[in-house]
């Protein structure tokens, strides 16, 4: 679904990325592994578009529909205005510290997105309540992000994440800010979505047991893929 080739990335003399070749299925949990200042953050901002490479390509395989077969996509050739809006419509984002909006009730947070890609208000409402009671959130529906605990925060993220059918959620260290009991808890969702819904996740992690049990580990050190199994 997601093919990398030859992506590469400094930032002044640092070469963070030295030639980035990766393929990604659909259905698939693929975890993203490695030493610190490895170069993993920065090779999944550059395949969600939130950062652009200085050369290589990251070409999406979408399903047409309706018997149409399969377009493909090369986002790093879409103008900005092209991209922002493929990154709306196709990925969906879950980071360490949840980032919802403060102002906001749960419910409003996984609205937002949906809203901003145009979807009517009565179709994103009800999206967004479908996706808060499959995280056994409905209850929490109108409290504000500091009215949750982290955990619900983070599953509240995740629904934000899906609201609009992305082909790809990208993780960047989801779990890393919580206690032992809800990093589970994520972990197990992120797998029942990957079952119930065929949901595609890309992952930054540190933590081991998340990346043994994906279907792909990748492992990173010094800006190069040391090993894909």
């Amino acid at each position: 679904m997601i093919q990398v080739r030859g992506i590469k990335k400094s930032f002044g003399s640092l070469e963070v990325l030295k030639g980035i070749d990766l393929d990604i299925e659909q259905g698939k949990i693929v975890s993203i592994v490695g030493p610190s200042g490895a170069g993993k953050t920065t090779l999944l901002q550059i395949m969600g578009t939130l950062d652009k490479p200085d050369c290589g390509s990251v070409v999406f395989s979408l399903s047409g529909g309706e018997g149409r077969g399969e377009a493909s996509v090369d986002i790093m050739k879409l103008s900005d205005a092209k991209r922002s809006t493929f990154r709306n419509k196709h990925m969906g984002f879950v980071f360490q510290f949840h980032q919802l909006l403060p102002e906001f009730t749960a419910l409003e947070n996984v609205m937002m997105p949906a809203l901003i890609g145009g979807t009517s208000k009565r179709e994103a409402r009800k999206r967004a309540e479908e996706l808060l009671a499959f995280m056994g959130l409905t209850d929490r529906a109108s409290h504000k992000p500091n009215e949750l605990s982290g955990g619900e925060k983070q599953r509240v993220a995740v629904a934000r994440a899906l609201v609009n059918k992305p082909d790809v959620v990208f993780a960047d260290e989801p779990s890393g800010s919580l206690d032992t009991h809800n990093k589970e808890e994520l972990h197990r969702l992120f797998f029942d979505l990957r079952d119930q819904m065929g949901q595609t996740f890309v992952i930054v992690t540190h933590d081991e047991q998340l990346a043994a049990l994906a279907d792909q580990k990748v492992s990173m050190k010094d800006g190069l893929i040391t090993e894909s199994e």
